[in-house]
Parts: C-alpha cells; sequence; structure tokens
C-alpha cells in the first residue's frame, strides 16, 4: 500500500518550474501553487499582468493534489438552514457562485485542453439515518424553486438504482457536479500558466512580506526575492510564512483516503451503477467515487488528526473498516493508497476572499476547494483589477478564533463531539 496520493502517483510531474533565483519584479506576486493561485496566476496572465508565483514545496503537493477528486456544486451545509442563516437572496447567490464554479473548471479545461478526466457524474448525497433524508427534502424542495432544478431525490425504496449497499436511507443527486483527475488538473492550469508567460518557483517559500507602499510588497524566500505591484495570498492552512492572520481565522483538519485495486466493471456497475460522486450526512463524513482506471476512492475524516505518514496509516485502517461496513462485497479486496490532507476549515464551512492591509487573500473552501478554489482564483484577477462587485464573499464577517493560534489543540474534544452527535442525531 503506498502512502502517496494517487492524484501525484499517476500524473506527470511539473516540469516547467524556474530554476535560477527568485528576483526582478512582478505586477502581481501569487503565493501558493494550488488551485486559487494558479486559477490567479492564468487570468492575470490572460489580463497581461507580469506574474510571479511562489510555491513553498512543488505545485499541486498540498491540498490540491490530496483531495477526493471531486467537483460539486452545492453547499457542504444544507441549504434550508442557509436561507435561515444568511437570507434567502444571499444564500442563493452564494448557492449559484458553486454552480458557476463547477461551469468554470468545466470552461478551463475546454480552452486550455487540460486531458484530466472531467465528467459530469452528478453527486448523490446520501441519508445516513431517516430523519436526515427529510432534511435533504426539506432543502431539495427549496433548492429545486430557487436554485437547483435539476436536483432530485431518490427514496430509500429507489437507491439501489444508485448504490449497492443498504446502509443509507435515500439521498439528493446534484447533476451539475463532475469528477476529474486531480493531479492532471493541477498539472494542466500550472503548463497553461508557463504558457502564458507565468514564472513558477517550487521550493520557495516565503518567509518575509515588507509592505513597501500601497498595495506594493517585496517577498522573500530563501532562493531571493521579488517585488509585486500587488499580493494575492492562496495558501490556505499553510504552516509556512508570516500568514499568522490566516492561522487564527482556519483550523486545519486531516481528511484521509484510500483507494482500491482496480475493481471490474461487473464490481463497479453493482456498488455504483451510475459513477456519481457520493457523500453522506454525517459529521464524521464518508465520500466515495470511482477513479478513471476503476479503482473506487473512498475517504472521509475518520479521525481528527493531523495529516502525516504514522497518521494516515492509522486512519487508513479506520477507512478499510468504513468501506468495508458500506460495501461488504468488497471485504477482499487490496488496498493499494492511503493518503492524507489538511482541509482549511472555517468555523462557519464559507470560503473567505478580500483584501487586508494591502494583501489579497482568497482560502478556507472547507472541504468544497477545487471548484471554489478555480472559481475565486479567476474571481480575485477581477478583484485585484477593481471589480469588487464579482466577490460573492465580499460582505462576509472574519473574525480571528477565540483562544486559538494556528495550533488546532481541541480537535479531540471536536472529534468526540462529533461522535456523539452522530450516535444522537
Amino acid at each position: 500500500m503506498k502512502l502517496t496520493p494517487y492524484w501525484l502517483d499517476t500524473a506527470p510531474a511539473f516540469s516547467g518550474a524556474e530554476q535560477g533565483y527568485v528576483e526582478g519584479e512582478s505586477d502581481v506576486v501569487v503565493i501558493g501553487g494550488g488551485f486559487t493561485g494558479l486559477s490567479a496566476a492564468l487570468a492575470l496572465a490572460k489580463k497581461g499582468a507580469r506574474v510571479t508565483l511562489l510555491e513553498a514545496g512543488r505545485v499541486g503537493g498540498c491540498a490540491s493534489g490530496r483531495n477526493g477528486g471531486m467537483c460539486n456544486n452545492g453547499f457542504a451545509q444544507d441549504y434550508y438552514g442557509m436561507t435561515q442563516k444568511l437570507g434567502r437572496d444571499r444564500a442563493r447567490t452564494l448557492y449559484q457562485s458553486f454552480n458557476a464554479a463547477v461551469d468554470t473548471v468545466e470552461a478551463i479545461i475546454a480552452e486550455e485542453r487540460i486531458e484530466c478526466d472531467f465528467k459530469r457524474t452528478g453527486k448523490l448525497k446520501l441519508a445516513a439515518k431517516p430523519e436526515h433524508y427529510e432534511k435533504l427534502a426539506r432543502s431539495q424542495e427549496l433548492m429545486a424553486s430557487d436554485v437547483d432544478p435539476d436536483s432530485y431525490m431518490v427514496s430509500q425504496s429507489d437507491l439501489r438504482s444508485e448504490i449497492g449497499s443498504d446502509r443509507y436511507h435515500g439521498g439528493l443527486v446534484f447533476p451539475r457536479s463532475a469528477g476529474m483527475h486531480m493531479g492532471k488538473y493541477v498539472q494542466g492550469l500550472a503548463d497553461a500558466c508557463v504558457r502564458r508567460g507565468v514564472r513558477i518557483y517550487e521550493n520557495a517559500p516565503v518567509h518575509e512580506i515588507k509592505r513597501l507602499a500601497g498595495y506594493e510588497h517585496r517577498l522573500s524566500t530563501p532562493r531571493g526575492a521579488v517585488q509585486g505591484q500587488q499580493v494575492l495570498i492562496a495558501t490556505g492552512t499553510s504552516a509556512v510564512g508570516p500568514l499568522q492572520r490566516y492561522r487564527k481565522r482556519i483550523i486545519p483538519i486531516g481528511a484521509f483516503i484510500i483507494a482500491t485495486e482496480p475493481l471490474s466493471v461487473e464490481v463497479l456497475d453493482r456498488i455504483l451503477p451510475t459513477r456519481r460522486n457520493a457523500t453522506d450526512t454525517k459529521n464524521f463524513v464518508h465520500f466515495f467515487r470511482i477513479l478513471p482506471d476503476n479503482r473506487l476512492l473512498f475517504g472521509g475524516r475518520a479521525r481528527f488528526a493531523a495529516s502525516n505518514a504514522e497518521s494516515d496509516q492509522k486512519s487508513g485502517e479506520v477507512l478499510k473498516r468504513s468501506l468495508y461496513e458500506v460495501f461488504p462485497d468488497l471485504a477482499d479486496v487490496a488496498i493499494d493508497y492511503c493518503w492524507g490532507g489538511m482541509l482549511d476549515m472555517t468555523i462557519d464551512r464559507l470560503p473567505r476572499a478580500g483584501e487586508h492591509d494591502g494583501l489579497y487573500y482568497s482560502m478556507g473552501y472547507s472541504g468544497h476547494g477545487t471548484q471554489m478554489a478555480t472559481y475565486m482564483g479567476k474571481m480575485m484577477a477581477e478583484i485585484m483589477g477593481g471589480n469588487q462587485a464579482c466577490n460573492p464573499l465580499q460582505d462576509f464577517e472574519w473574525p480571528a478564533i477565540p483562544a486559538y493560534s494556528g495550533n488546532p489543540w481541541f480537535l479531540p474534544f471536536v472529534g468526540a463531539y462529533y461522535r456523539l452527535q452522530d450516535l444522537l442525531h
């Protein structure tokens, strides 16, 4: 079993990085070589900007290359609940941005001719308990009239048409959602950036950001320094660099994933005949999908813990047991891959984007990063050009988390609380 992300192991490595010193001046310096940073760099370069991108490790090596491979529309939260919290108009506008995000990913893939197995498979949200089905149905009724007329419910009696498991009590289908190969996608984005003249530096962690005037900053790395008229921070949960303001507002939570050996078409037709992305309604969520080479990817929180080799392997054992509970027929199937990554979770599980003290930022995708990171990267190019109105997150407050400085000491207690909630509700 490889403790390597499937996406990074089965995609060609990016080869277009700059080899020399970090130096010179740029119109924009982007910090972070994931979906947000690459999408923003691409959009800015297409507008004619001189762009430098600084990545602490390898392009796509963190969250963008360690996720579940889903490009889903729809909130992580209950839509009806979001209308109660935000108001119906604002919830509708925000939901529409998630719809537009999937469209944006598809459009970039087509325009840049990125071969990454993009398919509109749809998403199936599974009710882990009977009362969860009623909650999903209430949301779907409102979604159908407001924002997502193609969505529909599948009853428990009809669920075998969607999934070969008796564990769930019906589900909600989002037909607009998609799946793709994340490693090939991030590689394609990086190659597209280089074609447009973006200078990408890997292994160039930013250790100092010095404000010169207005939005102009000088950024220093171990490989040299670069000056930018504007700076975009697209780092997510990064523990590298002078980003303490953002660490006080984001909780890094581990997400863990396993992938089976390739399965026969007969087995796939039995367990996921529609090939949809799937996720359930538990706090200790499980999610799964079929990979391009017929493996089953199966992931979830498993444990509220950080991702490292030891933690990933422990979490993999938990996920194997869960996989066999959901699909008992797969009890003898071998697990070929096991890996983890860190989610940049905000308190309300909604992203944040804007400008603070002359620095632009976009992060906090809370497990819905593929499409929203791509979308917000493109939007940040517009925002940095002066179009503030295009920011769907512009009025969201983002206070620091009390008694927190970036070290999530409370995660074991949060995990215990959510385990209890899964038992009780």
